[in-house]
């Protein structure tokens, strides 16, 4: 390998115009399976609890162990919490891509690696640091098969020394990490951490300019991981059935549940389970499972990602045609097919909008954070009761298994759950007119019946074939037509059911806008300062659910262009925004990210900064509404 030959950049610590606080980022290049998970969750956990902002991004492999895996730690005083692609520290602990790693570096950044690698000897514009890791954690781990776990606790000392983040503050990190029940291990690993921490003070001269110093700037936040949230937003909503079949990235949400539910969901006086968590044979079985309990009254769920959306598309066309509420927590991850188990995209979209054969329209809901994904976890299972049908929840890998720093997660404990339109034994009694697929109310929207609500009324046929009103089997073309001109009112009455776009003006008046959604919404709002520092100016709409809010179309007639910001190859909210709405595609400018690493902001700024230099150069033709 060639090796960049640059002048040394000569820095002083104590040099103040050069000193980098708060506002860097770390990666730790390790291999899948070394145990160096704990290391970086106490790394980013402790600079969280010096009050600076931070958020964390895993990039590894869909293997078991044994290929590289990297872990990004940004820290931002001004709160971003985006990935930044540029890295400012490098951990380089994987020999088989050290010398790479050390090679896509920006002059000036630092790096900490095993002594034999001898890293040094590639540039001379970067600052390096050589630890002798095998030397340092014999004496603190005996046992040699534990070394290479706790030989990552090593560089956490480095890096608490040479960035002068608290000792105290790690020691928490680690012993939070660990819990009460491992406080061996934890100790254990206190003196690994102890000695990586003693070695870089007495041996190791800091170059660098980056350091960290205590803020207030996390105050009443937390870190969490999308899945999670949702796990507990679904807690919280009532769900009593779970059902899943492993795959990445949705296997660590039905994890989560299943772990709350070991402490929240046993009868006190019995100790029997108050919930049926099942793995399924495969995602069929599951979503069917789901879909059976749900029609039984309790409230169900299945995660899964796209492989499984794919191999569900029957059942979920018998939940909307059949009416049977039901929620797919859909954790996407890079397709088609397997395609990137490990990496995240939105490319789900147009397959669950309108999953299945035939004429059909799902209701998406676009959370863009742990906070959200609790939120509308929750609201999903109200809005599948009330509009009797399948609600996706979009979330993505990116949410879903990354570190997030999020506001809390907030619940109204005299908030009631919402089951939509009953027919309850006494509506019956009454003389009310049951027709499980009549629309009463003129809101798409029929009454339905709980199994054995009445002995002799209120019953019908659940089936996914063709029927009239009343749940007779029909293949009369007009009943047909009937019964699905009433499914597109239900749509339309989701519109306003569905959590609306939120909306956010740009400083000066301006004729451009732009459309984000899902965990694009960080990158988003760190990009907007910088087009405003090139001197453009954007109008903003987060959308967050489908069917699209009349503000959709009003916010893109009111700009001559609207960028339309995702990550996944083929524009898929700007084809639905197009197909749903009419709109002239011409009018929305599609800035498409889909090499499976999240999104950045200079990314988007980048994208839409060009686009918008060009208009400066060529006059705008006339965009007719």
């Amino acid at each position: 390998m060639s090796t960049l030959q640059v002048a040394p950049v000569e820095t002083r610590p104590d040099d103040p115009e050069r000193q980098v606080v708060n506002d860097f980022s770390i990666q730790i290049a390790t291999v899948n399976g070394s145990g160096s998970q704990t290391a970086n969750s106490v790394l980013m956990r402790s600079i969280f609890q010096m009050g600076i902002p931070v958020s964390g991004k895993n990039m590894f492999p869909s293997n078991i162990a044994g290929l590289p895996t990297w872990f990004t730690i940004r820290a931002s005083k001004q709160g971003f919490i985006a990935r930044k692609k540029e890295i400012d520290f490098l951990v380089a602990m994987n020999p088989e891509t050290a010398h790479e790693d050390v090679m896509k570096l920006d002059g000036g950044a630092a790096v900490v690696y095993d002594e034999p690698l001898k890293l040094n000897t590639l540039r001379t514009d970067l600052h390096f640091y050589p630890v002798p890791f095998d030397k340092l954690v014999g004496p603190v781990c005996p046992d040699a098969k534990l070394r290479k776990l706790v030989k990552n606790m090593i560089y956490d000392g480095i890096l608490a020394q040479i960035l002068g983040i608290d000792m105290e503050e790690m020691r928490k990190a680690l012993f939070k990490q660990f819990g009460k029940r491992k406080a061996k291990a934890a100790e254990l690993n206190m003196g690994a951490l102890a000695a990586g921490y003693d070695y870089a003070a007495n041996n190791l001269t800091k170059m660098d300019p980056f350091r960290v110093e205590k803020m207030n700037a996390t105050a009443g936040k937390i870190i969490i991981e999308g899945n999670a949230a949702a796990a507990l937003g679904s807690m919280f909503a009532g769900v009593t059935v779970v059902t899943w079949y492993p795959i990445t990235p949705s296997s660590s949400l039905a994890d989560a549940f299943g772990s709350h539910c070991k402490k929240l969901r046993h009868d006190p006086k019995t100790g029997k389970a108050k919930y049926a968590i099942v793995q399924g044979e495969d995602e069929l079985a599951s979503i069917g499972i789901v879909i059976g309990a749900s029609w039984n009254g309790a409230r169900a769920f299945t995660a899964t990602s796209g492989p499984g959306i794919s191999l569900m598309q029957e059942f979920i066309g018998l939940s909307y045609f059949a009416e049977i509420p039901a929620v797919i927590m859909n954790v996407q991850r890079a397709g088609p097919s397997t395609g990137m188990p490990t990496r995240t995209q939105q490319c789900d979209i147009i397959a669950c909008a309108y999953a299945s054969h035939g004429d059909t329209k799902h209701v998406l809901l676009f959370p863009e954070d742990p906070a959200e994904a609790f939120e509308f976890a929750a609201q999903s299972f109200d809005l599948a009761e009330r509009l009797q049908t399948m609600i996706f929840v979009m979330l993505d890998l990116d949410i879903g298994m990354n570190h997030r720093l999020s506001r809390p997660l907030k619940w109204d404990d005299a908030r009631q759950y919402d089951r939509g339109k009953v027919m309850t034994a006494e509506m019956l009694d009454d003389g009310r007119d049951f027709g499980r697929y009549l629309d009463v109310d003129g809101d798409g929207i029929p009454y339905r019946t709980y199994p054995g609500t009445h002995p002799t009324k209120g019953s019908f046929f659940t089936r996914g074939t063709s029927r009239d009103r009343y749940a007779r089997y029909s293949e009369e073309g007009a009943v047909y037509a009937d019964n699905m001109q009433r499914l597109v009112r239900k749509f339309e009455t989701a519109q306003d059911m569905v959590p609306r776009p939120l909306q956010a003006n740009a400083a000066k008046p301006t004729k451009y806008g732009v459309i984000y959604f899902g965990s694009t919404a960080p990158a988003m709002d760190e990009a907007i300062g910088i087009l405003e520092a090139r001197g453009h100016q954007l109008d903003r709409l987060r959308i967050r659910a489908f069917p699209f809010h009349s503000s959709v179309a009003s916010f893109i007639a009111d700009h001559d262009f609207v960028y339309v910001v995702e990550q996944n190859r083929d524009a898929q909210l700007r084809s639905l925004i197009v197909n749903e709405n009419g709109i002239d595609p011409v009018r929305l400018i599609p800035i498409l990210h889909y090499d499976g690493a999240p999104i950045t902001a200079r990314f988007i700024a980048g994208a839409i900064g060009d686009h918008q230099d060009q208009l400066k150069l060529t006059p705008l033709r006339k965009v007719k509404s």
